[in-house]
Formats: C-alpha cells, sequence, structure tokens
C-alpha cells in the first residue's frame, strides 16, 4: 500500500515485521507527532499493549478491520 502524501498524517505500515519493532516505531512516531498530526498505521494483530500506551499518555485511537487478519489504527491526541 502507498504512503500517503497528507502532511497532517503520519503513515506506518508494520506488516511482516516482528515484535518489538512495530511497537518501537509507533512509539518513534508518537514522540516526534507534531501538533495537528495523526498516525495511521496498518499492522496483521490487533496491538492490545499500544493501546493501553495510549489511553495512560492521552492519544484517542479507533480500530477497524478493513480485510480479516489487517487492522488500521488512527492515532490522535486528545
Amino acid at each position: 500500500m502507498p504512503q500517503p502524501t497528507n502532511p497532517t498524517e503520519v503513515f506506518l505500515d508494520l506488516r511482516g515485521l516482528y515484535p518489538p519493532e512495530p511497537m518501537e516505531r509507533v512509539l518513534d512516531a508518537l514522540a516526534d507527532l507534531l501538533a495537528g498530526q495523526q498516525i495511521r498505521m496498518l499492522i496483521e494483530r490487533e496491538p492490545h499493549p499500544l493501546y493501553r500506551i495510549l489511553e495512560t499518555n492521552n492519544y484517542r485511537y479507533s480500530s477497524t478491520e478493513p480485510e480479516p487478519g489487517l487492522y488500521q489504527i488512527v492515532i490522535q491526541e486528545r
């Protein structure tokens, strides 16, 4: 899936990566997130540990399963 050119969105394609690399990439992206930006990520498993981190650190997220075994998570600051 090609990366979008939207400057308000950081796109992370985390498919095929082994733990802990997906978590590390998301946390790095969160640290670099600019005001008004969001993260949209694709991953092959639902990242329950990430959800706890997001809730604790005042982020909101939505998760969809566009196809079986593929999760799209959108993360934004509250």
